[in-house]
């Protein structure tokens, strides 16, 4: 059994500059060992932690897919000590990578179900990796729906995938951004909350939300949920942004007599409800 503490080495394979203030950067990372590419067995809506020795570590939810293979990929905002370093980092340095850690998005209970995927700004991590995990099994699933928003053009995510996904007749993608001057935007401008209530499809029991986002976006987001019908216990929310140690030890994800890295990070609102409103 892989010692929890221990992290497997790393090489970074790629690097890409996501957003216009260079703040984002996805990196792509190669198992030095083979072996521990099968060992990191994870599911969509997972994290880890990004390991630099003499900086310390992060935790970071998993944005590529289970089923791309040979790699594996996150997305770092530039915010502290060790995401700066890892900004620094060039393609073929070597690091580490600890986990999967956390409970996924519960792929099982989804299957047959419509999904409406909900996300904002730098969140928006995890849901790649489930769009993409989605489009695999793309029969196992009914009705698609994604909303995205950032507060510009330039800080979108993933700019060549969502243009991909849009092309397509089995997804419903509906993008926006707060504002822009840009003559040349075609998508929507507004709020996340905003855009969710105008087109997310009305709930029933065979309809499921994920969100992932700022903490603001979602405080919003569940009223425009609300109005369309969508259960509590349908409403998936994600608060990897509580993350720290990643396996209960440290103490400082817990909310009431949960450890989020633990228990979650993934919760539905009606279990959100019945804990202390300390996340």
């Amino acid at each position: 059994m892989q010692n929890p503490y221990l992290p497997y080495p790393v090489r970074i394979d790629n690097i890409v500059t996501e957003t216009e203030d260079k703040n984002l950067k996805t990196f792509k990372f190669v198992f030095e060992n083979p072996e521990d590419e099968e060992k990191f067995d994870f599911s969509a809506g997972q994290f880890a932690e990004l390991s630099v020795t003499g900086k310390g570590e992060i935790p970071i939810g998993i944005a590529s897919s289970p089923t791309e293979k040979g790699f594996v990929m996150f997305t770092v905002n530039k915010v502290g000590l060790v995401s700066s370093h890892l900004h620094t980092m060039k393609e073929g340095d070597i690091m580490g990578i600890r986990g999967p850690l956390g409970n996924p998005y519960p792929w099982d209970t989804l299957e047959g179900k419509n999904i409406v995927i909900i996300g904002g700004g730098f969140a928006f991590t995890t849901l790649r990796a489930s769009i993409l995990y989605i489009l695999a099994h793309r029969d196992r699933f009914g009705d698609i729906t994604v909303i995205y928003g950032a507060r510009t053009p330039g800080m979108l995510l993933y700019r060549d995938e969502l243009a991909a996904w849009e092309k397509r007749d089995d997804i419903q993608m509906h993008i926006t951004v707060d504002g822009t001057d840009d003559p040349d935007w075609k998508y929507h401008v507004g709020f996340v909350p905003t855009i969710t209530e105008q087109k997310a499809p009305p709930g029933d029991e065979n309809t499921y939300a994920i969100i992932c986002g700022p903490p603001i976006m979602i405080k919003f987001t569940q009223p425009a949920l609300d109005k369309s019908g969508y259960r509590h216990e349908n409403i998936i929310m994600s608060l990897e942004n509580r993350m720290k140690c990643g396996i209960g030890m440290c103490g400082r994800c817990n909310v009431g007599r949960h450890f989020v890295c633990k228990d979650g990070p993934v919760f539905t609102l009606s279990q959100l409800e019945r804990m202390p409103k300390e996340y």
